[in-house]
């Protein structure tokens, strides 16, 4: 072979998702396509990866995989916990999700972004100002967004 890949299976996230489960709770760690604009402006949709590991301790401020519903699952940024409740929100989401602690599976160690073969770490400096100053513009985000995506679209309507 050449290195390329020739056959392609793609699967539901209900039905890929559990399986990747299954093997943080093994002990391995995983990458998986970014599906989905609910992470926007700086994950995209087919475009970047995650690194997962399994979920110990998570805080608010994390990236997580987690379970919201039967077979519904998100790769979302915790924003609060009270206990054992959970509260989700992708960053490009106005709208929040709700969990069990126990229904959050995988932390995200890294994302592979634009194509990089290097990890941008959720535990580097770079991430964490991201993050500081991204949950704080929650107030203004939806008019943020809406500028970022007519500039993305018009941009790769150019390409």
């Amino acid at each position: 072979m050449n290195g390329r890949v020739k056959n392609q299976v793609v699967l539901s996230n209900a039905e890929f998702l559990p399986e990747v489960v299954r093997m943080l709770n093994d002990g391995h760690t995983v990458t998986i396509n970014l599906k989905g604009y609910s992470m926007r402006p700086f994950l995209e949709n087919e475009r970047d990866k995650a690194l997962l590991t399994k979920a110990v301790n998570p805080k608010v401020g994390d990236p997580v995989l987690a379970e919201v519903g039967p077979g519904v699952f998100v790769l979302h940024r915790i924003i609060a916990i009270d206990g054992e409740n959970v509260t989700l929100r992708g960053d490009g989401n106005l709208g929040c999700e709700h969990c069990k602690m126990k229904c959050v599976y995988g932390a995200v160690v890294g994302f592979y972004r634009k194509g990089r073969s290097k990890l941008d770490r959720t535990d580097a400096m770079k991430w964490k100002v991201y993050s500081w100053i991204w949950m704080r513009l929650y107030p203004v985000r939806r008019y943020l967004l809406a500028i970022y995506r007519r500039v993305y679209d018009l941009r790769n309507k150019r390409k």
